[in-house]
């Protein structure tokens, strides 16, 4: 299956009203605490709310809204509000994480804790699920966030990690594209030479669940024709799920060109440890910021 845009997966949420819960942490931020309550509201999450608690109830009673206060979890510092909002995942009671007026290098931290967080041995790594106005499917774009050069095995997670995510939206088989600017392999071009060895590590089923391809260029990937005139076939060709960057720059310059350019909606989360986490960029919108938080409570 393919996803064509985030509104299916957000109207499947408010169908199913399973209420996911979720933990917020430091969550006295305005465009956050909006869209969290949205969810709440359309009985889609139930969140844990944990941070500053005075100031979380003051905005709270600015917007009218009345929520339960044994859902508040008071914090002193933003440390221990990441602390708080993990525990909740370790005991059960939240199934992911959303990072509120935090920064992340702080709730990473306390994601990768080893006595207190949620490791699981791989690779910490961020997926930008992007929605681009008259691209037929949602498109996987990794990493643009969290790996700024990443080595062969990191890449081998980031792959994995971004596969996990698409098939926990209900995905059978994502097509992955690891990207450069040609199609063969040349030494002088590190990046050619590991996506052919990221395609031997599948062909062996080191990465699974998925089609993978590289090295691949980015228009043979969403385009068909373009393969076609250079006889490159694949399964992948003009059909990519998940466009695998060289490295974080060249990702994040894709992910904001887009936006840009094509006035693309990004959804940003962060897979590979026990649970995901929305990642959502400061500047963005409360829609943006709901929508992120709606299409990770069906990942989980």
């Amino acid at each position: 299956m393919a996803i064509p845009n985030f509104e299916q997966i957000i109207q499947q949420a408010r169908d199913s009203k399973k209420m996911t819960p979720a933990s917020v942490a430091c969550a006295e931020e305005e465009h956050v605490l909006e869209a969290v309550i949205r969810a709440w509201k359309e009985k889609i999450i139930q969140p844990w709310l944990v941070g500053d608690r005075d100031r979380i109830k003051a905005l709270l009673k600015e917007r009218d809204e009345s929520f339960p206060d044994e859902f508040i979890v008071g914090a002193d510092d933003k440390e221990k509000a990441a602390f708080k909002a993990v525990q909740l995942i370790r005991e059960g009671r939240a199934a992911y994480l959303i990072k509120g007026l935090i920064e992340t290098s702080v709730i990473v931290r306390a994601l990768l804790n080893k006595e207190t967080g949620l490791p699981t041995g791989r690779t910490l790594s961020h997926m930008s699920i992007t929605h681009i106005p008259g691209h037929r499917k949602l498109l996987v774009i990794t990493d643009a966030a969290i790996i700024i050069s990443p080595d062969l095995s990191q890449k081998a997670d980031i792959i994995q990690n971004a596969v996990n995510g698409l098939r926990a939206l209900g995905y059978d088989r994502p097509k992955v594209a690891v990207l450069t600017s040609i199609e063969t392999v040349n030494p002088k071009m590190p990046e050619s030479v590991e996506a052919a060895e990221l395609k031997k590590k599948w062909e062996a089923g080191e990465i699974t669940g998925c089609c993978l391809e590289g090295p691949i260029a980015l228009d043979l990937a969403l385009n068909a024709e373009a393969a076609a005139v250079k006889g490159y076939q694949s399964e992948v060709v003009g059909d990519a799920d998940i466009l695998v960057m060289p490295n974080m720059v060249s990702g994040n310059i894709l992910v904001k060109a887009l936006r840009e350019f094509a006035d693309s909606t990004s959804v940003g989360v962060v897979q590979g440890a026990g649970a995901p986490m929305v990642l959502s960029s400061r500047g963005a919108s409360v829609r943006t910021k709901y929508t992120a938080v709606v299409v990770v409570s069906q990942m989980v």
